[in-house]
């Protein structure tokens, strides 16, 4: 019996110390990579931008009401004057019978006192009451016309379907924005410009706009520079124009920036600004992810600046994947997870 308590005591005590090792292990840091290739450099300055469009018109009923219908889709070509959506008219038409119903009871009465009027036998106090209720209900029926009309949903101008706020069965409260409609006819490219970048950039400086998701390039328009800087990243916000008869560039859409300068031959690689750290001593390295997920701290020499990239010309090689976000809390074969 003696034995068989020490070994239980063992194996609990064998058990307790498993446990503690199993908490002692650390968690995977989790970080963001990027698997390092070969880019063509380019003589000139290239960002990433995104599409957005020359003007955005917020449509809305006047009146409140529940919607009856809704007649276009996101991303829809509309006309100025289309019918976008129509609200529940019910009281509206029985506000319009009662107003003709009330403007055709003072014709009436028009017509009838205008007989003893003409005559002179009618007080001039009360040819002018008549005439006062005559004006009033045709107000009214004015009034009662325009509600009715309200309930119709048009396009005040043209241009896409950009989002669809409400649908079929919601309430529409007055200047609650119903669509919003975006003119692309135009549209302009914004991308953040490090602010050491910006002198370069000029209202008239050439550009390039590339966008991979319809594979086209298009020649930059005129530049509009921001004069306030992003307090974390010390950028600017520039926006290019860019014609878009065609409408093939839609808000949203990702696109490369060239200023000035053509693509040459050559190849370099390049990473995030931001992927690069400096030592006490000056000395500038970055992280590295081996096959068993561990990180590696590398050392590093730069080269040129290419927008928000910087070209590496010695230390690691291509295929090589490289921490980008989340270095902070590294250290020499520390586990990560991305």
């Amino acid at each position: 019996m003696k034995q068989t308590n020490i070994l239980l005591a063992a194996l609990l005590l064998l058990c307790g110390c498993s446990g503690k090792k199993a908490e002692e292990k650390k968690a995977p840091i989790r970080v963001s990579t990027e698997v390092i290739a070969t880019s063509a450099s380019e003589n000139g300055q290239t960002f990433v931008g995104t599409v957005e469009e020359q003007e955005a018109t917020a449509v809305s009923f006047t009146g409140m009401g529940v919607i009856k219908r809704m007649l276009v889709a996101e991303g829809q070509q509309v006309s100025k004057g289309q019918l976008l959506a129509v609200m529940d008219d019910t009281q509206a038409r029985n506000m319009l019978s009662g107003a003709e119903a009330a403007m055709q009871q003072a014709n009436d009465a028009l017509s009838r006192y205008k007989i003893l009027h003409d005559a002179g036998s009618l007080p001039e106090v009360t040819w002018v009451e008549i005439q006062s209720k005559v004006a009033q209900a045709k107000a009214q029926l004015e009034v009662a016309r325009k509600n009715l009309a309200d309930c119709r949903l048009v396009a005040p101008v043209s241009g896409i379907i950009g989002k669809k706020l409400l649908n079929a069965g919601e309430t529409a409260m007055p200047s609650q924005a119903v669509v919003s409609i975006l003119d692309v006819t135009t549209v302009k490219v914004k991308a953040s410009i490090p602010e050491a970048e910006m002198n370069s950039i000029h209202t008239t400086t050439p550009s390039t706009i590339k966008v991979e998701a319809i594979g086209r390039s298009y020649q930059g328009g005129k530049i509009e520079k921001g004069i306030v800087a992003d307090v974390m990243t010390h950028t600017y916000d520039v926006r290019i124009e860019v014609r878009n008869s065609d409408r093939k560039l839609l808000p949203g859409m990702v696109a490369n920036v060239s200023f000035g300068g053509k693509q040459t031959a050559g190849d370099a690689l390049t990473l995030p600004y931001t992927a690069v750290q400096k030592k006490a001593d000056g000395s500038l390295f970055v992280w590295t992810v081996d096959n068993s997920n561990k990180a590696h701290r590398i050392p590093v020499t730069i080269g040129s600046t290419t927008g928000n990239r910087i070209a590496i010309t010695s230390g690691i090689q291509a295929g090589e994947r490289i921490v980008t976000e989340g270095y902070q809390k590294l250290s020499e074969e520390s586990e990560v997870s991305f």
